[in-house]
């Protein structure tokens, strides 16, 4: 069988027949003949891989597709006799090195280690497969939402722990590409991986976020090191250069003693271009135009253009991403409920609370839509955010749940919105007239009845595919004013608040050149650092400004100001005057928050805000600390920032 196998021997830690293992950790992913029948034509190492790995019994989905791979072995015909588990149909495709084997399970059945018997050309043999009893209820998978607030970081430039010896003896990663790490290439690796990040929770716990979003940590075995990890080579095992699938489970629970959620990156447009799929394909149309000549047009418009033309919509949906990452086709049911059941695989296995999923509308519509009801199906409120890159609310607007523009039901709860990176700088850094600065968020906010849940909208600024939203450091406190207008509505505004890693230490840059200046690496997040920025003491006096900032808005939208911002009411007023106001209101609770988008001193009445605001009001301002006096008239400091509230 052609393409590099090297390493699956030591992998096959899950589902070794005869073992009595009933379990599915660390790196495993494969299954095993059993040794003891390794005399027959279908002996030990025939079975190079059974995905997925393991399953459980009470799931909402009885039927499970087993997709078995090893040489030759679609001509093998599988049996089991184990109570409650019924083999509906079993077949290859294109490759001989593939079989599918669909299996019903019953209800009621109990966990165990499904026995198969296994026979080709007259001759016996046996495979186990682990059927695992469920530990947490669907119900108890909770997602994320509005109450949230995002971290998003890459976990190769965030922090580094050195394995120890036992464990790097222990790695066996059994990888093609594996680069050295040169953190003076900013598209190098750097060796971030999950032990540094779990070993940095109690930072984040005190910033303040709730959930961690972390790019894609699954095997990208790539030419180059594919650090950013969108090209998968392997959906069942995290990468060994970040850690193992156990390190991986124990990170999640880790953050979950802290309560903080978290939530995986997924990329089913398309894989690695070396992924085992690209040098041996289960059917000739497992990927989309397989001979690699036909990329995407980037123009996402095809998906809701009523005028479209075939050739341009195929090279949308159908067309490689980049030459480095073939197309999954997702219209073969094969390849869609392999992805479905991945999915459902690392959500009951990690206990994640929450899915990104890469490049969604590049993907076929309708299998995603399948995607999507069958995740929600078996944990009902769960959550999962599809990136709809658009310069327009509309375009983004049409992707999300229950949205009446679409004919398809996407079952996408949540959508990104572009806006603040496009036009976030702009509206925050220029001086607010009629039309521009604030104005344009005001105007942006106006369009959110095209969304069918604009709670549901993940809000940013910047994110690892974007230029930073700090073009520069800035020089001082004063120009650091429009950073902490944008950060206070982002935190106060409708929907999700993401924000991207560093922010908090004022990180900056343009991606002109290469992305790598976008993700740099956290200062002291590494050994051998000079400085670290994770303490007080390792940071600027302006950079302690912008953290201790954002850490206060974060503690408070937490714990007392959760309620009426993750659930309350918006109103806004037209910025008129410079000042930006608008309320956010849930029951008796009510927050107002005033932005002057002026550089200068700004004295303005105060009449228009009467309806939120009484004259003789006492509200208590969350960033100064102080309680302020709605009076006729007042006057506005630079750039200032308020957050009121009445409770």
């Amino acid at each position: 069988m052609k393409g590099n196998w090297k390493g699956i021997v030591t992998r096959m830690a899950c589902g070794l027949a005869g073992l009595g293992v009933v379990s599915c950790a660390g790196n495993a992913w494969a299954a095993e003949v059993s040794p003891a029948l390794s005399g027959s034509a279908l002996k030990k190492g025939n079975i190079t891989r059974v995905e997925p790995p393991c399953w459980w019994t009470g799931m909402a989905n009885d039927t499970l597709q087993l997709m078995i791979t090893g040489p030759g072995i679609g001509d093998a015909e599988f049996s089991t006799r184990y109570p409650g588990v019924e083999i509906l149909r079993q077949f290859k495709l294109d490759s001989p090195n593939y079989k599918f084997v669909y299996l019903k399970i019953a209800r009621d059945t109990q966990a165990g280690n499904v026995k198969f018997d296994v026979t080709r050309d007259g001759k016996r043999s046996e495979l186990s497969y682990p059927l695992l009893a469920r530990t947490r209820k669907a119900g108890d998978y909770k997602g994320f939402d509005s109450s949230d607030v995002l971290y998003l970081l890459m976990p190769d430039r965030f922090a580094r722990v050195e394995p120890t010896s036992k464990a790097k003896k222990n790695a066996g990663n059994g990888l093609e590409y594996d680069p050295a790490i040169d953190r003076n290439d900013p598209n190098g690796r750097h060796g971030g991986n999950i032990a540094g990040i779990r070993s940095r929770l109690g930072y984040l716990d005190t910033l303040g976020v709730t959930a961690l979003w972390m790019t894609p940590v699954l095997e990208n075995d790539m030419p180059g090191g594919s650090y950013h990890g969108y090209a998968t080579t392997d959906y069942y095992r995290v990468d060994p250069r970040f850690g193992t699938n156990t390190e991986w489970n124990n990170l999640i629970e880790s953050a979950h003693d802290m309560g903080l959620k978290v939530v995986m990156d997924m990329i089913f447009n398309h894989t690695g271009v070396n992924h085992p799929w690209m040098k041996d394909m289960p059917s000739a149309d497992w990927y989309n135009h397989p001979d690699g000549k036909t990329l995407t047009n980037f123009r996402l418009t095809t998906a809701h253009d009523p005028y479209v033309s075939d050739y341009d919509k195929d090279k949308t949906v159908n067309g490689w991403f980049v030459s480095a990452m073939p197309d999954l086709n997702q219209r073969n049911p094969e390849v869609m409920k392999y992805l479905i059941q991945n999915s459902i695989w690392w959500i009951e296995n990690s206990k994640i609370d929450g899915i990104r999923m890469d490049t969604y509308p590049y993907a076929d519509m309708h299998g995603m839509s399948q995607w999507g009801a069958d995740v929600l199906r078996e944990y009902p409120n769960f959550n999962i955010v599809g990136e709809c890159w658009y310069s327009n609310e509309a375009g983004s607007a049409f992707w999300q749940k229950d949205n009446k523009l679409n004919p398809e039901q996407t079952n996408l709860p949540t959508v990104m919105d572009f806006w603040a990176i496009l036009n976030g700088r702009k509206a925050f850094y220029s001086d607010t007239d009629p039309w521009h600065g604030l104005n344009e968020v005001y105007d942006h906010l106006a369009q959110d009845f095209l969304y069918a849940d604009p709670q549901h909208v993940l809000t940013f600024l910047d994110n690892h595919d974007s230029d930073r939203f700090l073009e520069k450091m800035p020089a001082d406190s004063k120009e650091l004013g429009p950073w902490k207008q944008a950060m206070a509505w982002l935190l106060t505004t409708r929907g999700i608040p993401q924000i991207y890693y560093g922010s908090e230490l004022l990180m900056n840059g343009s991606k002109e050149g290469s992305d790598g200046y976008i993700r740099l690496d956290m200062p002291g997040g590494f050994p051998g650092d000079k400085t670290d920025a994770f303490t007080a003491e390792g940071r600027t006096a302006l950079q302690n400004e912008a953290y201790d900032f954002l850490r206060n808005v974060l503690q408070w939208r937490r714990n007392e100001g959760n309620d009426v911002i993750s659930k309350g009411s918006l109103k806004h007023f037209m910025p008129q005057n410079g000042i930006y106001a608008y309320q956010r209101r849930l029951g008796d609770k009510e927050v107002v928050v005033l932005l002057n988008g002026k550089d200068t001193p700004n004295e303005v009445t105060m009449e228009r805000t009467l309806e939120v605001l009484p004259y003789g009001t006492v509200r208590h301002d969350v960033v100064s600390g102080r309680d302020v006096t709605i009076e006729p008239t007042m006057t506005f400091a630079p750039r200032q920032v308020m957050i009121l509230t009445n409770k």
